[in-house]
């Protein structure tokens, strides 16, 4: 792979694209585009919301080898897209390409006979040449296969961890033809330490990271579904899956809420796709069933515990530590913490929500009328605490100063001290 050759465009500088274009910019000319002005304007000042990449990285890089844009006449020069915008799904849990469309309609207005285009957002089986390539011959006049090429690499960023980054994880890559998948290998090669998996087709890739999502989704749905089980039971899940992780090929899933912007929603594309061909799906569709029930299930019991005590619920206040999908990151997309939240509420229950990391624009713009909390009333009484997402932050949280002040706590993530914990999931 010649360095001085190649001028790479990243399509979308979200959680995916930002880690993306810093690693290919430490070898080649990198535009790192984003349609958001003001995402880029952040980013060219050094801030990053997503807590990503720091300013000492952005200033280096931008002096080396990246240019921040969102100027469509800026990619008119690179020949090798790489496209990393969100696949989100709409309010029936249909696929929304909106996002998706849109960008490859910018990048076929920029094509040129011998460029590459590459797809990391998830989608389903087929999307990429059955969605995606009529798009990008209509805007640009070319031929696929022979004027450009295509490929998909699925992305395996995993938000907020800072130990299993983009180039420690490996990639699986693939083209349209068996010389475009060559060639996109060997340019992810290039900056993946961990190596690459070059799959026989683009179908077969889009396929795999399909099936990564969905199968954490079914194996969490089944843990949770033994938390229903074992309530009714009076038994402690955890201490059950303690005692059955003793065994050497026990997967070790932990309940829990499953939101997100992968495996809350990658699923629904893998079924999409599969009622297309008429298969309806079972196993995949009831694991979503009970994952999405999590969230219910958890407010009945902090509303049974403050019975149990004696607490009018009509009066009661509580508060939920954490309102991001996942632990250590910002990213509030898909979270269900919102629907322990709005449970409460409707049972009249006093409810702050207090979490330091949780991007504010965003939840001012998603979740209207939700307030989260940076900073928490020390002077405050609560009568419940409920740990609903386990950021290092709150490790020093003083679970025990509220506990002896008669708040009862709740511990979804089950990492709280088990002496001050009243129920756990």
């Amino acid at each position: 792979m010649e360095c001085k050759k190649e001028k790479i465009a990243v399509i979308g500088l979200g959680y995916v694209g930002l880690p993306l274009a810093l690693a290919y910019a430490e070898k080649y000319q990198v535009v790192g585009f984003d349609v958001s002005e003001a995402r880029v304007n952040e980013l060219k000042k050094g801030n990053d919301h997503t807590l990503e990449a720091d300013a000492e990285k952005l200033a280096e890089m931008q002096r080396k080898n990246l240019v921040l844009s969102c100027r469509i006449d800026d990619l008119k020069n690179c020949n090798h897209y790489i496209v990393t915008v969100p696949t989100p799904i709409d309010r029936f849990n249909n696929p929304d390409l909106t996002y998706l469309q849109s960008a490859t309609r910018t990048i076929g207005s920029v094509l040129k006979r011998g460029d590459y285009v590459v797809y990391e957002s998830t989608t389903y089986p087929g999307c990429t040449e059955e969605e995606c390539v009529p798009i990008l011959e209509k805007a640009s006049g070319l031929k696929h296969c022979v004027d450009f090429f295509t490929g998909y690499s699925p992305e395996r960023i995993n938000p907020g961890d800072k130990q299993n980054t983009l180039t420690k994880i490996k990639k699986i890559t693939s083209g349209c033809t068996p010389e475009a998948a060559e060639h996109i290998d060997n340019l992810y090669s290039s900056i993946i330490e961990a190596g690459t998996y070059k799959a026989p087709s683009i179908k077969v890739a889009e396929a795999a990271k399909a099936v990564e999502n969905a199968q954490r989704d079914v194996n969490i749905s089944f843990v949770n579904e033994l938390a229903l089980i074992f309530d009714r039971l009076g038994i402690d899940t955890g201490d059950v899956l303690e005692a059955a992780s003793t065994k050497w090929n026990f997967l070790n899933f932990r309940p829990g809420l499953v939101g997100g912007h992968c495996i809350g929603v990658d699923p629904y594309y893998l079924m999409h796709k599969a009622s297309s061909v008429g298969y309806h799906s079972e196993v995949i569709l009831s694991g979503r069933r009970v994952n999405n029930s999590i969230a219910r299930f958890i407010a009945d019991k902090v509303l049974k515990l403050l019975l149990r005590e004696g607490r009018d619920t009509n009066s009661a206040k509580a508060l939920i530590l954490g309102y991001t999908f996942k632990e250590n990151c910002p990213d509030v997309r898909g979270t269900k913490v919102v629907d322990i939240y709005s449970e409460l509420r409707d049972f009249r229950l006093d409810v702050d929500i207090f979490d330091p990391i949780a991007d504010q624009t965003a939840i001012a713009k998603d979740f209207p009328g939700v307030k989260v909390k940076q900073e928490y009333d020390k002077n405050k009484k609560y009568d419940i605490i409920i740990l609903a997402v386990a950021h290092k932050c709150f490790r020093d949280f003083p679970f025990e100063q509220y506990k002896r002040d008669g708040a009862l706590i709740y511990d979804v993530k089950g990492v709280v001290d088990r002496k001050l914990v009243d129920a756990r999931l």
